[in-house]
């Protein structure tokens, strides 16, 4: 993967830079002994690495625009942080770059049950804002698989889902209002707390911008009341097509569930032997769960059972417990991880119609018998966002390239049937060069023309989203 070259100027500057940044910092907020450093060096997407000029922490939104009005007079490119979870290299440095990481701002600054939101500062971790509020009765819907670790600021950064995103949505569907500071430490208000912001929609551009027009410190979300009731339920198939085909019939039938996930048998075996969730011995798993009272819960469960019956399954298993419905989730929050003990792999991030499902996924079996890597899917198959896991040995000598070209190839079938490049980790690096395969010149003009409404200097998270060619032009520009 091409990154910029270092602008060695900036890189001499070093000391010149640190030093201004200490004058409006803490001591501990300026960390720049490259021992320290390179904890910033990478994100989840540790295939890439890239030590930073030094790494600032900020606790205040006043601290971040004075680090930020810092940068912009000294031509310092800037890469916001979060928790560090990215998986598509949203939060990697330049050697060149100042990585701003919003951990210190965790403070929850207003509860408003009445009118159901919470104001936050944006490095607070997704859970713990259910945590603030789950006493009351409340909780925060959208629910990565991270979710114990990432922060609300790299949630907005890339729009991120999670399990339940088929009934509640996405970010962009519970995000009302943030506090953002542009690169010249501008603060700006957009949103708050109500439905509708007049004017343009600025929110919504904001919203899986992934750190490219300016670094949210301050969110308001919104918070719904616990449902009375949830009950998931366990389906498995002898194959993937059938699988993808039941989903495909439980969304035209019309039921919402709360969450429809996906696991192949790879997943399934690695997830057992890590978690022992108690899944079954097959080659493909739903986890398919509904909420409300128990009637409701009922007789959505009766539709969905006759359905998947419909479609032979070798196992049909309902929870009948708090504690099995845990343990069910448990395996699938435990998916990630449990891979990754078994090889070293890629995690994509595209979306599909529902409907194509069942061709995608016996396309990326034959991608997956054409480079001879192996894959391991594992994904939120209600809203058709597709988590393909390539495996890969990280010491064998081209096998990187080639998991990056088989991702690649999965990626443009993604957008071929009528999808897109990615449904919640976002664009980063992992996916800039295939822009062009989901847009046209004009298209990626007027996206390239909002970055320079926001960020003239372009500066802001250099190297992600764009074409690099895009990116070193306009900052040459």
């Amino acid at each position: 993967m091409q990154m910029p070259v270092p602008d060695p100027a900036i890189v001499a500057r070093k000391g010149q830079i640190v030093a201004l940044l200490q004058e409006v910092l803490p001591a501990d907020a300026v960390i720049h002994d490259p021992r320290a450093t390179k904890a910033y060096e990478c994100d989840a997407l540790t295939a890439y690495r890239c030590p930073p000029l030094c790494a600032v922490l900020p606790s205040t939104t006043e601290e971040v625009a004075a680090v930020l009005r810092i940068c912009h007079e000294q031509g310092v490119p800037v890469v916001p942080r979060g928790s560090g979870t990215s998986l598509a290299g949203g939060a990697l440095p330049t050697a060149d770059s100042v990585i701003l990481g919003v951990a210190r701002l965790n403070d929850v600054l207003e509860a408003d049950y009445e009118n159901r939101v919470i104001r936050v500062q944006t490095g607070r971790t997704n859970l713990s804002v259910t945590g603030a509020v789950e006493e009351a009765g409340f909780f925060y819907a959208p629910d990565p698989s991270s979710q114990l670790a990432c922060a609300i600021a790299g949630n907005i950064g890339m729009n991120s889902g999670g399990a339940h995103c088929l009934k509640y949505g996405v970010t962009t569907n519970n995000l009302l209002g943030v506090t953002m500071v542009l690169m010249d430490g501008t603060v700006v208000e957009i949103g708050g707390a109500h439905l509708d912001a007049p004017g343009l929609d600025l929110l919504g551009v904001i919203c899986g911008s992934e750190g490219q027009l300016g670094v949210v410190t301050e969110a308001t979300l919104r918070i719904l009341h616990k449902p009375e009731g949830a009950r998931p339920v366990l389906i498995g198939y002898d194959s993937n097509e059938v699988a993808g085909e039941c989903v495909s019939d439980i969304i035209k039938a019309g039921v919402l569930p709360v969450a429809i996930e996906f696991m192949d048998r790879p997943c399934i075996r690695a997830t057992e032997a890590f978690a022992k969730a108690g899944y079954p011995d097959c080659e493909a798993l739903l986890i398919v769960e509904v909420e409300g009272s128990d009637a409701e819960i009922d007789e959505q469960l009766a539709v969905i059972t006759d359905i998947a019956r419909r479609h032979n399954p070798v196992e049909l298993r309902e929870s009948t417990s708090e504690e099995e419905s845990a343990k069910i989730w448990l395996g699938r929050k435990s998916a990630f991880g449990a891979m990754g003990q078994i090889a070293d792999y890629m995690c994509l991030d595209g979306t599909i119609p529902v409907s194509a499902l069942p061709y995608v996924l016996r396309r990326i079996g034959e991608l997956s018998d054409q480079y001879g890597l192996g894959v391991g899917n594992v994904f939120h198959a209600g809203d058709g966002n597709m988590h393909p896991l390539i495996l890969y040995d990280a010491n064998k000598p081209g096998d990187l390239e080639k998991c990056e070209a088989m991702g690649a190839d999965i990626l443009r079938l993604c957008v071929e049937v009528g999808g897109c490049l990615t449904g919640e980790h976002g664009v980063g690096i992992e996916k800039r060069d295939l822009m062009v395969d989901q847009y046209d010149p004009l298209d990626l003009e007027i996206q390239l023309r909002v970055k320079d409404v926001f960020d003239p200097k372009w500066l802001l998270n250099p190297a992600k989203v764009f074409p690099l060619a895009n990116t070193e032009s306009r900052r040459a520009a």
